[in-house]
């Protein structure tokens, strides 16, 4: 084999194929990216056994033929070389020598005979959507997917789609995120678990927010195809748990607050309250609320901001960072908090009375 391409568009191809490659196993050959060359075009796919991720890009092709280099050394040297055009040439049968001017690396590789292909998808129900709708959507849930490798059935985001609203859930037990989109003719109705990874792989399609993108599901998978993509991934089988019984049914108390003004007096307290789990105080009266920090190295750290609040006496724990993480997806000025008591989950959600985005918090203890 033997091609040359711009190093700015191979470095986009295997960085987003390396997304897939597995840092975590034992199986070589899922440890590396597949470069396979013919006609004017290469494909670079990387594969864990459970999520393969193709991307194709126009290259220089003198010689036919495939290679399997470790992923993560490749996205490296890619990644640290300057701009100008890359040239893969095989040696022999275990070595590939990637060069771009005077740089030189000799890298060992392994026989794309053992590598995985990408299996069938689809067939069974599809969700058309532009790009934009789906990264504004997965953005607004997934920082609250589960890293438990032990829950294996939160590791992803639920999306259903009833023929006119297609919801977005994630939760890791400490909060939940709820994105919904009302729009009719998107697909056919589908209730699926997700990989958070593919999600992010997904998002990170080489392509404008305006570009149209088909999820087909079928075979217990999703996946998408384009001329210049492919990304395939198993479906999470485990059922996911019930999270409407978690979302309060009522309030007896709220606060409506500046979302800007909120998000960076908590960040200035979570400087403090880093040594405490993150845990922040939010004590509020009529008119004003009140966060404050504690820790036995550091110090004390309080800050205030006026509010508008209904029956707002109130003190309540939260872990700081998690409430930076449920401001990021309101686009408008003003925030509300709904509560009932300081043992209680919170919903935080748009002043605005938008239902169509919205994040439970469980608190934590004062102490």
């Amino acid at each position: 084999m033997k091609i040359t391409c711009p190093k700015k568009e191979f470095f986009e191809a295997v960085s987003a194929a390396g997304q897939a490659a597995s840092a975590r196993t034992s199986v070589n050959i899922l440890q590396t990216l597949k470069i396979e060359a013919s006609g004017s075009s290469i494909r670079v796919v990387g594969c864990d056994g459970e999520m393969w991720v193709e991307r194709r890009l126009a290259s220089v092709v003198e010689e036919e033929g495939a290679i399997c280099v470790p992923a993560k050394l490749l996205v490296d040297i890619a990644n640290s070389l300057p701009d100008g055009d890359v040239q893969l040439v095989t040696t022999d049968g275990t070595n590939v020598l990637l060069t771009q001017g005077a740089s030189e690396y000799r890298l060992h590789s392994l026989d794309p005979i053992d590598f995985p292909d990408a299996p069938d998808f689809g067939g069974e129900h599809n969700l058309s959507l532009t790009l934009g709708e789906f990264r504004d959507a997965v953005d607004s849930v997934i920082f609250a997917v589960s890293t438990d490798p032990h829950r294996q059935n939160i590791n992803g985001v639920q999306m259903s789609y009833d023929g006119s609203l297609l919801r977005l859930v994630a939760t890791d037990t400490h909060r939940l995120a709820v994105r919904e989109l009302t729009k009719e003719g998107m697909g056919s109705t589908v209730t699926a678990i997700v990989p958070a990874k593919a999600l992010r792989a997904i998002q990170s399609l080489p392509f404008g927010d305006d570009m149209a993108i088909e999820l087909n599901f079928g075979n217990g998978r999703v996946g998408v195809a384009t001329d210049a993509a492919k990304i395939v991934t198993q479906l999470l089988t485990d059922k996911y748990p019930n999270w409407e019984r978690v979302v309060p049914a009522e309030s007896t108390r709220s606060w409506s607050l500046e979302r800007d003004q909120l998000g960076s007096k908590v960040r200035r307290a979570m400087i403090v309250a880093k040594d405490s789990a993150n845990r922040l105080r939010f004590k509020g009266n009529e008119e004003t609320l009140l966060i404050a920090a504690r820790s036995e190295e550091k110090g004390d750290a309080k800050e205030e901001l006026a509010m508008i609040s209904t029956n707002g006496e109130l003190e309540i724990a939260f872990n700081g960072k998690y409430v930076l993480d449920a401001l990021e997806p309101i686009s408008g000025p003003g925030i509300k908090v709904e509560m009932t008591e300081s043992m209680r989950p919170a919903i935080f959600r748009s002043v605005e009375e938008d239902k169509h985005y919205f994040c439970v918090i469980m608190p934590m203890s004062l102490m």
